[in-house]
């Protein structure tokens, strides 16, 4: 049995998330990334095929480079192969990008030792062809507000702030290495959200986002926002980003891997 990682971009608008769902919603089918792959999959080893992934996307929320991995009995298929494999039974809204072999023991969840995802705000007047993939915000905040505030997201910390009721996370510590926003250098009217973090409790980066966003359109400064992040409490977070402009960047399976 060979351990095959795939790397996995899609739009996920019209998906309820990354992960197979057993159940359907009311009787009708319910449409994952998982499911998807899992039956290109199973078309091409004749039968089941379980994938598992470095982590969950919600509902609307797209990827650059997902990761994901599964045993495969077949020898004869060369790795770079199961690219167009997959690929030609998979929708256009899925694209393996990348697959190679790696050990026995590896695990896209438990291996990866970061995520990054990124959350692209539109200041402008988006195209229509644009709507999908950003949130239009229609101001253009000031950056170096937005940014003393991200200045604290680092290192290891409680989330609880942004943690979406529900979460069923065992803890809601997480160690964040990085948060900034930056100017999308193929637009300007683009301002990217990017943060890395060795895992995210659930909605944490759209909570994240909208309360960011928030904070410095009312004109709160930075210890607004550490008051409200110490706080531990849901109800001091500002409004949830929409899913459309979060995308899962890049999972780095490199360096220190922390608690999960």
């Amino acid at each position: 049995m060979r351990n095959i990682l795939l790397t996995v971009s899609y739009d996920g608008t019209d998906f309820c998330g990354w992960q197979r769902q057993d159940r359907s919603d009311k009787g009708r089918p319910v449409r994952t990334v998982q499911g998807e792959l899992e039956k290109a999959l199973q078309k091409i080893h004749k039968q089941q095929v379980n994938l598992t992934g470095s982590g969950r996307t919600d509902s609307g929320v797209h990827a650059f480079a997902q990761a994901a991995n599964f045993y495969s009995p077949i020898d004869s298929i060369p790795v770079e192969k199961y690219i167009p494999a997959i690929n030609a039974f998979l929708p256009n809204d899925i694209r393996v990008i990348g697959s190679k072999e790696v050990g026995e023991e590896f695990s896209s969840r438990f291996s990866a030792t970061s995520r990054t995802y990124r959350y692209f705000l539109h200041t402008g007047n988006p195209l229509a062809s644009e709507m999908r993939y950003v949130w239009p915000i229609y101001h253009k905040p000031n950056l170096s507000v937005l940014n003393k505030m991200a200045s604290f997201l680092r290192g290891e910390l409680d989330c609880a702030t942004f943690a979406a009721a529900g979460d069923a996370s065992l803890s809601t510590c997480r160690y964040i290495e990085d948060a900034h926003f930056f100017v999308d250098e193929k637009n300007p009217e683009i301002i990217v959200f990017e943060i890395t973090a060795n895992a995210f409790l659930w909605k944490m980066v759209r909570s994240l986002t909208g309360t960011l966003i928030f904070f410095e359109k009312s004109g709160k400064n930075s210890e607004f926002f550490k008051q409200a992040l110490d706080s531990h409490d849901r109800k001091k977070a500002g409004p949830t980003a929409p899913p459309t402009g979060l995308f899962l960047y890049k999972v780095s399976f490199e360096g220190e891997r922390r608690h999960v």
